[in-house]
C-alpha cells in the first residue's frame, strides 16, 4: 500500500541532502551526518493517534531506546506523547526533554531497589517483570499506596517472528512471567488478589520481524488474562493494559506498511473488547514512529575493486549501522547515491559494496547492490535510519558520534535545519576514554597515590 506521505518524504529528503552539502553540514570536513525529517515524525504521531481513536482511553508513549536524543524526545513530548524508559539514563533524558512523571512508563528486567523506590515516590507507571520484583515492591511499599499505576509484565509465549533477537514472547524469553509455564497463570491471579495496588497487565510480543497476527495473539492473551482476573476477583482490579509497541517497519521501499491503522484493525478483529472503554490502553511504539524519517548521509572517500567487485569506502559503518553490519539479512537498508552537490545521481549502474570505516572485513552497510556508478566525493545515503541508528552508537575504533540535524521543508523546496546533537570531537573521544585518569594505572603499579574509586550509577 502506497502511503500518501511517501512522495513528500522523498522530495523533502532530496532537498535536505542538497542543502546539507551546500551549507557545509556534509562534506570533506563533516563526512558523516544524520538527518531527521520533523514533518515525517509529526505525521507518524498523528497517524498513531487517528488509528486508536475510539471509546478507550489510550496513552501513547515513545520507546526512548529508539532515539535517546533530548531534542527528539522534546518534539514528541510537545506532540502529546508520553515516554517509555528502561534505564536511569533514559529516565533522565525523558525528564530533561520535558516529560512529566505521570507521562512516563518504566520498563526494565533489572530494576534496582533505588530505581523502584524513585519511581514509586514520583508516581511513574511501572511494569514489574517477575515475582521477585513484585516481592521487592511489597517491601518498599510497606503498606503505603503507590503514587502511580503498577503493572505486571507477562510473556504470552506465542512464539518467534523472523528475527529471534527481536522476539520477546518466545518460550524462553527473558521478559515477564511465562504464562504457559506450569502454575504461572494461577500465580498471576493470586498476585493480583493479594495486592490491591496492582492494576495493570503488560505484554510485548516483539518488534521487527513479528507479523501482525502474532503480535495480536499476544495482546489477546493479556486481555483474556485481565478478563479472568477481574471476573475471579469480582471487580475491575485491572484497569489498564499496556500492549507494548513493536509495529514492524518496511525497509524494502518507501511505503509505510504495515500502518498503525492496519495494526488496530488486526487487534479489533481478534480482540474487540480491548477497545470498549473498560481498559485504559498504553502503547510503547519506537521504531515505527521514527525510522522512515531518518537518513544517514556520508561522503564516499575512496572507490576500488577487489575480486571483480566494486567497493565504495564511506564513513558510515558499524559505528552507526551496527545491526545492519552484523545482521545484514535481518536489517537490510536501502541505499541512495548522490553526486558531490547532493543531487540524485543518474547514469549507468554498477554492482557495488558500500563499506564503512571500521577495521574489520564485515563492515559493510550494503553488499552487491546495483547502484549508479559511485565515485570519490559522492554522497551515499542510508534510508529509514531514524530509529536506533542516530543514538545507539557503537564506539568501535573510537570513531566519534556524528552530528544529527532535524529539518523541515516548505512547499517550494526551501529547507530549514535545527541542530539536534553536535558532532563529537576527537578530543571528546579521548576525554571519554579516561583522559583525566591517564596516570592511574601507572601510579597503581608504582605504589604511588591513586584516586579513590567512585561509586557506580545512581538512579
Amino acid at each position: 500500500m502506497t502511503s500518501g506521505s511517501s512522495p513528500r518524504r522523498t522530495a523533502a529528503r532530496q532537498a535536505a541532502l542538497a542543502r546539507a552539502v551546500e551549507d557545509g553540514l556534509l562534506g570533506a570536513r563533516s563526512p558523516l551526518v544524520g538527518l531527521l525529517d520533523v514533518d515525517g515524525v509529526l505525521a507518524a504521531v498523528e497517524a498513531l493517534n487517528e488509528a486508536f481513536e475510539g471509546p478507550a482511553t489510550v496513552h501513547h508513549t515513545f520507546a526512548a531506546k529508539a532515539c535517546g536524543l533530548v531534542p527528539v524526545l522534546r518534539l514528541l513530548a510537545d506532540a502529546g506523547m508520553g515516554c517509555e524508559v528502561a534505564s536511569p539514563g533514559e529516565l533522565e533524558q525523558a525528564l530533561a526533554a520535558g516529560f512529566t512523571y505521570d507521562r512516563l512508563v518504566f520498563d526494565s528486567p533489572a530494576k534496582t531497589v533505588e530505581e523502584l523506590e524513585s519511581a514509586l515516590v514520583h508516581g511513574i507507571a511501572i511494569n514489574l517483570d517477575n515475582f521477585q520484583e513484585l516481592a521487592r515492591v511489597d517491601r518498599l511499599l510497606a503498606g503505603r499506596e503507590p503514587s502511580g499505576p503498577i503493572g505486571l509484565r507477562v510473556n504470552p509465549q506465542v512464539g518467534s517472528g523472523a528475527i529471534d533477537a527481536m522476539s520477546t514472547a518466545t518460550a524462553t524469553s527473558k521478559f515477564g512471567v511465562a504464562l504457559r509455564d506450569p502454575g504461572a497463570v494461577d500465580a498471576v491471579v493470586a498476585a493480583f488478589a493479594q495486592r490491591p495496588w496492582l492494576n495493570r497487565l503488560h505484554a510485548h510480543v516483539g518488534s521487527q520481524g513479528c507479523p501482525l497476527p502474532l503480535i495480536a495473539q499476544g495482546v489477546r492473551a493479556a486481555y483474556e488474562l485481565a478478563e479472568r482476573i477481574n471476573a475471579e476477583l469480582g471487580h475491575a482490579r485491572i484497569t489498564g493494559i499496556d500492549i507494548g509497541g513493536g509495529l514492524p517497519v518496511n525497509f524494502d521501499d518507501e511505503d509505510d506498511r504495515p500502518t498503525f491503522a492496519d495494526y488496530v484493525a488486526e487487534l479489533r478483529s481478534t480482540t474487540p473488547g480491548l477497545f470498549d472503554g473498560r481498559y485504559t490502553l498504553v502503547t510503547e511504539f519506537g521504531r515505527s514512529l521514527l525510522a522512515k524519517s531518518g537518513t544517514i548521509a556520508t561522503v564516499v572517500e575512496y572507490t576500488k575493486s577487489a575480486g571483480g567487485r566494486r567497493i565504495a569506502v564511506t564513513h558510515a559503518g558499524a559505528q552507526v549501522a551496527t545491526r545492519t553490519v552484523f545482521m545484514p539479512d535481518a536489517w537490510p537498508l536501502r541505499v541512495g547515491v548522490f553526486d558531490a552537490t547532493g543531487r540524485p545521481k543518474q547514469g549507468p549502474s554498477e554492482v557495488v559494496d558500500i563499506a564503512g570505516p571500521c577495521c574489520f572485513a564485515g563492515d559493510l552497510t550494503a553488499t552487491g547492490r546495483e547502484l549508479p556508478a559511485v565515485e570519490p566525493g559522492d554522497v551515499v545515503a542510508l534510508y529509514d535510519t531514524g530509529a536506533y541508528y542516530f543514538s545507539s552508537h557503537f564506539s568501535y575504533n573510537s570513531l566519534p558520534r556524528p552530528a544529527v540535524y532535524g529539518y523541515r521543508t516548505t512547499s517550494d523546496g526551501q529547507v530549514r535545519f535545527a541542530l539536534v546533537r553536535e558532532a563529537q570531537s576527537v578530543r571528546g573521544v579521548v576525554e571519554e576514554s579516561g583522559l583525566s585518569q591517564a596516570n592511574a594505572l601507572v601510579a597503581l603499579r608504582s605504589g604511588g597515590p591513586v584516586g579513590r574509586p567512585k561509586p557506580g550509577r545512581k538512579p
